[in-house]
């Protein structure tokens, strides 16, 4: 696992948090955009620290950068 896995604002993130998107992200392959100010619940930490995994509203086994998400 990695040391420590920050949001965007510095807040120390850990599996299981909510999280919330501060900017509108299109989903590679797929024709969904993630809106700003999207909650994604239970989040799993990578080995990555600029990483996380996730599930958003329609899509599964999503990895997201922590460069634009905020601690909810």
């Amino acid at each position: 696992m990695a040391d420590v896995v920050k949001d965007s604002n510095g807040n120390v993130l850990k599996d299981g948090d909510s999280v919330t998107l501060i900017k509108d992200l299109k989903v590679k392959g797929t024709s969904v955009t993630l809106k700003r100010g999207t909650m994604v619940r239970n989040i799993r930490l990578t080995d990555d620290a600029e990483e996380i995994e996730c599930n958003a509203e329609k899509v599964k086994g999503l990895v997201l950068k922590t460069a634009f998400l905020k601690k909810a």
